[in-house]
């Protein structure tokens, strides 16, 4: 986007450095209102076959038992968009009213069939009207508008009939499948996602029709939090306030699912932005509203208070595109270094080698030689404590300033304000601030060779850190900063989310130069955390990633048994990013950032991709597994695991 538009737009929240919630308009679904002052609404979406109407159904009341307030399902053909009509009977028998949404791709005929049935429709204008080919298409102005004629040929149908049955539509961006014509005009860009979705909306208000909810999803939580911003932003200008629906698309499973769900749904409730929520899991679907309601809790009692638009230009930092704040290095901190990670040992009586193992290091007493693994922190606190071994060379130790031991190689000490006043401007150290120290700020102005430690002591800290962070900028002091917070949290899970939200998202808009996070659980998965967080925001890569979608009824094979026997096959690439997609509608699209693809074609079928080219067809699935792996090593990506 050029400076000229970014300098225009409002600025996306209605409250830079506190908290209150975007006043949108409240659209009905059912019985249960989105939007206004309705509470975040929970959904998810079912993984049956839709013309299964009782696995359907079973798995719908299920859903709903575990905190669901709406529940999608697919209909890929108008058999099963007729078919939505005896899920609805059967779960009225059952004394079940939830509001069900029919998630439609390509086919316009099945979601004005759905939208006489059900309480809402979801469309993706990537494909509703338009096929993708990939192709780069030159269009003039006037070529261009006549596309958008074509298109609203193809969608006003629909319009008049969800104006007239009363049933609400959510119009859902999808990161991976921008049609060729947005692509061409655009580019790959969270502006291009926006005008995808305001096309139709256009459409919709020349109907004056405004039952709308927008999604903005991508599976890279930093491209999706730019677009709902500039989303916001851009509807601001238009005049208007339609629902928000957030969630980061092909999560995938386990911790990393829910790091990059957090960051990026969290992010944008931080904001006062979002009115529904779903996460998307490869896990079963039951399993995802207890997640979203744990990122949607401490921001549900949050009021709307309308104040006057920020200007865009206001802010020191632009948060609709990433650029990483400037800093002074400091050791191997900050400038063009990746993020570095502390873990802390101040509460141990001892220290010894093996104490290392679970923060990557792992020391062999027959070679007397220390082996560094990918997810190796960087720095370890010992407080008052003291080591007496060889360290490894790439790891630094942070002690109390009063017990400090100078005279050791990469030994540093961890200072307070009290303590620089007596030292010499270059002293090389850790200077622990608190956020409520944020009018201390022009006393750090010489002491570049300082890294800050920030910590919070606020339940909700991450518009806090915030604040720190801008009036370092507008201060011009450059020094690195590391983000420190500390939980007491009842299960791992929950310090996956917190984390994940409170520091994680600093890390979207390029504020943070490190991680420390100190909880009550192991080094080894608080150490994995902080990798986790790091790799989910693209600022530090350490290990394969895995775009993996949810599972519908569109799913071709058991997505969470694949999803396991390619993770197990290939966790040790590095760097390396692995689409595993159910079927064609995900499929080149939603996997356009991995670099290889293992996308269902047909039942019993797979076929495979290279970035966004598929380059082996219909492969048996039971051979599948070991055919990705032969395109990787053909494209000089293996390596062979340790």
């Amino acid at each position: 986007m050029s400076d000229s538009v970014i300098q225009r737009i409002p600025l996306f929240t209605e409250n830079l450095h506190g908290h209150s919630r975007w006043l949108t308009r409240e659209v009905k679904i059912g019985d249960v209102g989105v939007g206004g002052n309705n509470p975040i609404r929970i959904q998810s979406m079912t993984t049956t076959d839709t013309m299964d109407t009782i696995a359907t159904v079973e798995q719908t009341i299920r859903m709903v038992e575990f905190g669901c307030e709406y529940v999608r399902i697919t209909a890929p053909s108008l058999k099963e968009a007729k078919n939505l009509q005896e899920i609805k009977k059967e779960l009225k028998k059952r004394g079940v009213n939830v509001p069900l949404i029919a998630d439609i791709h390509f086919t316009p005929n099945a979601a004005e069939e759905a939208a006489r049935i059900v309480e809402k429709v979801r469309v993706n204008p990537g494909n509703y009207a338009d096929k993708k080919k990939f192709n780069q298409i030159d269009y003039t102005d006037a070529s261009y508008e006549a596309e958008i004629d074509r298109i609203r040929g193809r969608f006003q149908p629909l319009v008049k009939i969800c104006k007239e049955y009363g049933t609400a539509m959510r119009i859902g961006t999808n990161h991976g499948s921008l049609s060729d014509r947005i692509l061409s005009r655009y580019g790959d860009t969270p502006e291009g996602m926006v005008e995808s979705a305001l096309e139709f909306v256009r459409i919709c208000r020349d109907h004056d029709y405004h039952d709308i909810v927008l999604s903005m999803k991508a599976s890279n939580p930093q491209v999706m939090v730019q677009a709902y911003r500039l989303l916001v932003s851009q509807m601001k200008m238009e005049g208007m306030n339609y629902p928000l629906h957030l969630g980061v698309t092909e999560a995938g499973d386990g911790e990393d699912g829910r790091i990059k769900s957090a960051i990026g749904i969290g992010a944008l409730l931080e904001d006062g932005l979002g009115d529904t929520v779903r996460v998307s899991l490869t896990e079963e679907p039951e399993i995802e509203g207890p997640v979203a309601k744990k990122i949607v809790s401490p921001y549900l009692n949050i009021k709307s208070n309308p104040q006057k638009d920020l200007e865009h230009e206001g802010p020191p930092i632009d948060f609709i595109s990433y650029n990483r704040r400037a800093t002074h290095e400091v050791l191997n901190i900050g400038a063009k270094n990746p993020p570095a990670i502390i873990q802390d040992y101040s509460t141990r009586t001892s220290i010894s080698q093996a104490n290392l193992f679970g923060i990557g290091y792992q020391y062999s007493i027959e070679l007397d030689k220390w082996n560094i693994g990918d997810m190796a922190a960087d720095y370890i606190y010992i407080g008052k404590n003291q080591i007496e071994f060889e360290t490894p060379g790439t790891l630094g130790v942070i002690q109390d300033y009063e017990v400090w031991e100078r005279q050791k190689e990469r030994h540093y000490p961890l200072l307070s304000l009290e303590d620089i006043s007596s030292l010499p401007k270059d002293q090389v150290g850790f200077l622990q601030l608190s956020t409520q120290d944020i009018n201390q700020i022009e006393s750090l102005k010489g002491y570049d060779k300082l890294c800050i430690i920030l910590s919070s002591t606020e339940d909700l800290p991450y518009k806090h850190f915030r604040k720190f962070f801008l009036s370092l900028i507008e201060n011009e002091i450059q020094n690195p900063v590391i983000v420190l917070n500390e939980y007491e949290l009842p299960t791992l899970e929950d310090l996956w989310i917190r984390s994940s939200v409170d520091q994680g998202t600093l890390f979207l808009d390029g504020l943070g130069d490190g991680l420390w996070i100190k909880a009550n659980f192991s080094v080894k998965d608080i150490n994995n955390l902080c990798f986790g967080i790091l790799q989910a925001t693209r600022t530090r890569i350490s290990k394969t990633e895995y775009i993996s979608c949810p599972s519908c009824g569109r799913t071709l094979f058991d997505l969470q048994e694949t999803t396991g026997k390619i993770r197990q096959a290939t966790s040790h690439l590095k760097g390396v990013k692995i689409g595993i997609m159910g079927c064609i509608v995900n499929g080149p699209g939603e996997m356009a950032d991995a670099d290889y693809g293992y996308v269902g074609t047909g039942p019993g079928k797979i076929s495979l991709y290279k970035e966004k080219e598929v380059v082996v067809r219909n492969v048996p699935e039971e051979q599948a597994v070991e055919a990705l792996i032969d395109l990787i090593k053909s494209h000089n990506d293996w390596v062979d695991p340790n």
